[in-house]
């Protein structure tokens, strides 16, 4: 009895650590897939991203939406992350954009007197903020901080690669709190329709944030009078509401021109 008892005794030690070494090595290896996930960012910009979830959390995502209310009434947005496929309804149009064709659908004998095509993304890449800068074809290098009002922000100066969105010659600086990594403010130029880049930059103040499905996102958006490239005084507030961030997809359907609508060229 003594024998077998010792027997079993050995099998169960000699299976043990046959199984260690194994659940060593699936540690090892998520650690070492973690790594490569996230060390393609510098790690400025990755500070930032944690402090609002985590790039990979986004990743995970395939629908936003919110809504902005404005004097005409509520304007509500509609995303897909993946195919940045968008859906902008208001009380006097609806915009869309499928991939490749913009469109418009007027409402109740309503004009369209807008930009269509400057609108488009706009305000989600603002609010999308700072996830969006994890897109491919962006170069991120430190920047001089910003000081406002006594405090220091350190500051990332993100470019694009030739060709990539709209406006390839914008450029963004992030400015962060040095703590936390939280994004404080977003300075950006504007060169829409122009082949050169703009030496002005206008400026956000991002002070005000939500957690929705384990992402620090915007509850509402400062903008701000700017003077010799810094900010001054605050000139208005967008107040965000109804957010939604899923990792289901949106139907597809939503997305597509109707019949009545007006493609943009």
């Amino acid at each position: 009895m003594k024998k077998l008892a010792h027997l079993f005794f050995l099998a169960v030690l000699i299976t043990a650590c046959k199984d260690e070494p194994k659940q060593d090595t699936k540690i090892v290896e998520e650690v070492k897939q973690e790594e490569i996930t996230t060390s393609i960012y510098p790690e400025s910009i990755t500070k930032v991203f944690d402090a609002h979830g985590g790039i990979d959390n986004w990743n995970k995502m395939q629908t936003l939406s919110f809504s902005i209310t404005k004097p005409t009434g509520i304007e509500k947005t509609t995303e897909n992350l993946k195919t940045r496929a968008e859906l902008i309804d208001t009380p006097t149009y609806t915009q869309g954009f499928d991939g490749e064709t913009i469109w418009i659908n007027e409402k109740g004998g309503k004009a369209y007197k807008g930009n269509a095509t400057f609108y488009k993304g706009l305000m989600f890449y603002f609010y999308a903020m700072p996830f969006v800068l994890g897109d491919e074809g962006i170069t991120y290098e430190d920047t001089d901080p910003l000081i406002f009002e006594g405090e220091t922000y350190p500051g990332i100066l993100i470019t694009f690669e030739a060709g990539v969105g709209e406006s390839s010659n914008d450029q963004y600086k992030v400015f962060y709190n040095a703590e936390s990594g939280q994004m404080e403010w977003l300075a950006y130029t504007v060169t829409f329709g122009r082949t050169e880049g703009s030496p002005d930059f206008h400026f956000i103040r991002y002070n005000n944030w939500q957690t929705v499905n384990g992402l620090v996102v915007p509850k509402s958006i400062d903008w701000y009078n700017y003077k010799d490239n810094l900010p001054t005084e605050k000139r208005n507030t967008v107040e965000f509401s109804d957010v939604v961030l899923s990792e289901n997809a949106p139907d597809n359907g939503i997305f597509l021109k109707p019949e009545s609508a007006k493609v943009i060229e």
